[in-house]
């Protein structure tokens, strides 16, 4: 998931217009007032947009290179690294 954060609000924003469209059809044909549609429907469009935000964010913490970045900055030597990338194999196995 190599996303630009353009392309990545983009997304976000779509989503939560395509949400707020089917909402604001759901409501309209329920007997509620102008007002509480109009607001309910802002509200789900908000929410979906900065949800979907958060789940990009978190998406991109947990990325692979977010990885690397840790490896550097461990200064416990080879063995922490070889950890973090998973690298494991018969040779680094101690008995």
């Amino acid at each position: 998931m190599y996303t630009t954060l353009r392309a990545a609000n983009l997304r976000n924003l779509s989503i939560a217009l395509i949400n707020g469209t089917v909402t604001l059809i759901i409501l309209l044909i329920a007997p509620l007032g102008l007002a509480a549609v109009i607001t309910n429907t802002f509200l789900v469009t908000a929410a979906t947009f900065l949800t979907a935000t958060a789940a990009d964010q978190i998406t991109r913490y947990l990325q692979p290179s977010r990885a690397q970045s840790i490896e550097n900055s461990l200064d416990s030597g080879a063995e922490s690294a070889q950890i973090i990338r998973g690298d494991r194999d018969s040779q680094n196995i101690e008995k």
